[in-house]
Parts: C-alpha cells; sequence; structure tokens
C-alpha cells in the first residue's frame, strides 16, 4: 500500500504528498469550476495519471521485448461533463512513438497502453479516444 497525505491549504488548493519518496504535487480548483487554476486540477491529474501510464506500461512491456521506447510523448486531453454532476466526459489520447510502424512488437506495446492500470479503473463512461502514432 502506497500512503498519500493530503493537505488542504485554502482557498481551494491541496498539497498532496507521496510517503515512499516526498515528492510533493499542489492542486487547484479550475477556472471554470471557482478556482484560479494554478496548478494541475484533481481531474487534470486524472488524465496525468492515464497518460503517464500508458506510456510507463509501454515501456515496461517494450523493455522486456528488448525495445526502449525512449522520445515517446503523449498528449492528453480533458473535456468535462457539461451536465449534472460534474465529471470527466472525455480523455483523448495521442501518443507518439519514435519507432517504426512496422516494427515487429507494435501490436503487443499498442495493447499495453489500452489495457495499463490506470485505464482498467476508469468508469466506462469516460470515452478514451487513443491514436497511436509510430514515426520512427
Amino acid at each position: 500500500m502506497v500512503k498519500i497525505s493530503i493537505d488542504y491549504e485554502g482557498g481551494l488548493h491541496c498539497v498532496a504528498a507521496h510517503e515512499p519518496s516526498g515528492n510533493q504535487v499542489p492542486t487547484d480548483a479550475p477556472v471554470d469550476n471557482e478556482g484560479k487554476g494554478e496548478a494541475f486540477s484533481p481531474t487534470d491529474l486524472v488524465g496525468a495519471a492515464l497518460g503517464t501510464c500508458m506510456a510507463t506500461t509501454m515501456a515496461i512491456v517494450a523493455r522486456r521485448k528488448g525495445v526502449e521506447l525512449d522520445g515517446t510523448t503523449v498528449d492528453v486531453g480533458k473535456e468535462m461533463s457539461a451536465d449534472a454532476p460534474r465529471r470527466i466526459a472525455k480523455l483523448t489520447v495521442k501518443i507518439l512513438v519514435p519507432l517504426a510502424a512496422d516494427h515487429p512488437e507494435k501490436e503487443v506495446i499498442e495493447a499495453a497502453a489500452r489495457g495499463c492500470p490506470v485505464a482498467r479503473s476508469l468508469d466506462p463512461s469516460v470515452e478514451v479516444p487513443l491514436e497511436i502514432v509510430w514515426s520512427g
């Protein structure tokens, strides 16, 4: 179990501390929900978690196959619902992999992205369009 401690600092700002490493992540409410947007919002962190989880899971699977994915980039676009209750409606993900489109491990690496733990943890109502571009 990993412990994360969160301090609410007022003004819709929090700081989350990751106990094993001591790293901290500030959050702020977004501008469209009474905040100043001075840091990641909690829902922004969900998008960041999805993108980093996909990249990390792909890299783990690739490394096991003797392939490194250095230089891979991920862009995540987050869209909130227009209706109540407020929730993430869509996380659009584009991954740029600097390997050839005919790479022999392409299918297994792409499957790793789609099956990452964060993707599997999202509510099925969250749309997750995924585009993987092989650019090598």
